[in-house]
């Protein structure tokens, strides 16, 4: 009978905890709140460009920084239209590229990305840097860290919320953050990974032809992606937090009609 009051009482907490992914109206599990999650983002964004070297006054690290800002800028400008301009409340936007041959970029919640030079040469130029850049800025507009993070404390019944978990097992919760933020998974959250991704290249869509960048280009650099990869020298996709390629440019051309409504009033 405990158990089973006790079970009840869990499932009417991650219930209350549900909330909509801005823009798409998708429902995703959040029982923390950005006032909890943005210091540890924030903390853990300047850990790492402590420890890494930034590249800032080249083409590239300027490249980053350009399309960042006008991303920021036209997604702020976007949501305000829309009534969503609690969204970015607390966000501190930062746009840096890290000297790494690894071939990735991340974003922390708060708006705090990076890129690794890897990635610089499958860009190309700047609205390569847009795709990725809409791509990355997506995934803190969704709140995709602090849902994977809702996930991973429900999953290792912490479900007091963060300040609780950190008192009761903080090494688990930072664990869970670092994963939720892009260090790490598990197999049994993949699919949540996928379907962020696929919302993520929706929203990234959006994003960057309303700061005045070319959509089309984002297929295409896809495909650069997927020649960089090794086009078939991957796992299935069920065992991939990211969409198939064909999956995923398949979505980016059916989007592109409303796409280019924004690119063509807002190109420059």
């Amino acid at each position: 009978m405990i158990k089973k009051i006790i079970f009840i009482l869990a499932v009417a907490f991650i219930i209350e905890g549900c909330a909509k992914v801005p823009l798409s109206g998708r429902r995703q599990l959040s029982i923390i709140g950005n006032s909890e999650i943005l210091p540890m983002s924030y903390e853990q964004y300047d850990q790492v460009k402590a420890e890494s070297n930034l590249v800032t006054n080249t083409a590239e690290g300027q490249m980053v920084q350009n399309a960042g800002n006008r991303i920021a800028k036209a997604v702020e400008t976007y949501l305000n239209e829309r009534g969503y301009e609690d969204v970015t409340e607390g966000f501190a936007w930062e746009f840096h590229l890290i000297e790494d041959d690894q071939i990735n970029a991340w974003a922390m919640p708060g708006g705090k990305v990076a890129f690794y030079t890897g990635i610089m040469p499958i860009a190309q130029d700047e609205t390569g840097v847009a795709v990725i850049m809409g791509h990355e800025v997506a995934h803190a507009i969704a709140n995709h860290a602090r849902e994977r993070m809702s996930q991973g404390l429900v999953a290792n019944g912490l479900v007091g919320g963060l300040q609780a978990a950190m008192g009761q097992n903080p090494s688990m919760t930072q664990s869970i953050f670092l994963q939720a933020v892009g260090y790490g998974g598990q197999v049994g959250m993949l699919k949540f990974s996928r379907d962020q991704e696929l919302e993520a290249d929706e929203l990234g869509l959006t994003f960057m032809a309303i700061a005045g960048y070319d959509p089309r280009e984002a297929p295409v650099f896809w495909q650069r992606m997927e020649a960089a990869s090794g086009g078939g020298q991957r796992p299935p996709e069920f065992l991939s937090t990211h969409p198939g390629p064909n999956r995923r440019i398949d979505q980016l051309n059916k989007m592109m009609p409303d796409a280019m409504e924004y690119y063509n009033k807002n190109k420059r």
